[in-house]
């Protein structure tokens, strides 16, 4: 299966020429530019996270996603995530049977629970439904993406009895369920039918080949076909090893200590992030360096789809252009012979 090569933004909020942040309208208005650039250079794949806090520009995913749908030719767009706890399924599918009409088979859903909860309070959920808000929601979008009549009872919303929801896409709507480091989370994607995308954010990527494994074996013991597989990792890419470590460091470095202080988190040290390039899961570097370093977790991990995080706390816009660039000119070709 041909390897697909993806980016992933959640928006966030950049650092202008003059050493001011940018605005939240003008962050989205990048990001639409940035998705039509992945085009131009070849890319398969933009995924755009759903967030609800000052750092990050966007809340809304689907409005972007349809002007980038709009504006390219082949690029495939969806959700890194669709925060599914917070929401509504039968919405969700709605929005996406909507994007599929507007450009067939090239609008995708990635599900999760999130990394962060301000959505619970600002939509009017309790955090103590956490899990049962995720698992009815995700197996009613199941049921929706799958059957044309649709019955269901839980203890988050009313029953529904022989519904039927429209518009009714064309073809079906291509879910990915986006999972971190749970075991129960990748059979329940086995269990419906769902893509795995495995996010990896820190430590050797190689340690998720037992959650490949589970997959793999969840699927035979039901005796359906696996779907495909993804990674989700930040990285950033430049001329020259040593440009694109220093070009991320300071953004990165501010975004982890943004979101550490609510967390507990130490503060971030230049010997961990290099570190974590050397070892680890960011993808930093020269286009050989960072061609190489995937070609090693797709070959491990048996993907299908490798997207590359490449928006990281108040970067500078042109660099985060110039990795697009550079990824679908240069990695993108690299990889080719790396993985013949």
């Amino acid at each position: 299966m041909q390897l697909e090569l993806g980016i992933d933004t959640f928006g966030d909020v950049t650092r202008g020429p003059d050493g001011l942040l940018r605005s939240h309208a003008q962050v989205i208005r990048d990001t639409l530019a940035e998705g039509e650039l992945a085009d131009q250079v070849g890319l398969d794949y933009i995924g755009l996270g759903e967030h609800h806090r000052p750092d990050f520009a966007i809340a809304s995913t689907e409005p972007i996603l349809s002007a980038i749908l709009a504006r390219t030719a082949k690029i495939k767009a969806g959700t890194s995530v669709t925060v599914l706890s917070s929401d509504d399924p039968i919405r969700v599918f709605q929005r996406f049977a909507t994007l599929d009409a507007l450009a067939p088979g090239r609008a995708e859903i990635t599900i999760g629970r999130g990394s962060f909860t301000e959505s619970f309070p600002l939509f009017g959920f309790d955090l103590n439904d956490y899990e049962v808000l995720f698992s009815e929601k995700s197996q009613l979008l199941h049921l929706l993406a799958t059957q044309e009549k649709v019955s269901f009872e839980g203890q988050t919303r009313p029953s529904l009895r022989n519904v039927t929801v429209y518009p009714r896409p064309e073809t079906p709507l291509r879910i990915w369920r986006g999972v971190g480091g749970t075991p129960q989370s990748v059979v329940e994607a086995a269990a419906m039918q769902m893509d795995l995308m495995i996010a990896i954010i820190g430590g050797d990527s190689t340690r998720f080949r037992p959650h490949v494994d589970l997959f793999h074996r969840a699927h035979a013991q039901m005796g359906t076909k696996p779907g495909r597989i993804g990674v989700h990792s930040p990285g950033h890419i430049a001329e020259t090893d040593e440009i694109a470590r220093e070009e991320y460091y300071e953004g990165y470095a501010r975004m982890h200590d943004a979101i550490g202080r609510s967390r507990g988190w130490p503060p971030f040290r230049r010997e961990a992030y290099l570190s974590e390039i050397e070892h680890g899961s960011l993808y930093i570097g020269s286009p050989e360096t960072v061609a190489r370093k995937i070609a090693r977790t797709v070959k491990a991990l048996g993907l299908s789809r490798f997207t590359l995080k490449y928006s990281g706390g108040p970067q500078d816009p042109a660099h985060l252009r110039k990795t697009i660039e550079l990824y679908g000119t240069k990695v993108r070709p690299l990889l080719a012979e790396m993985l013949a």
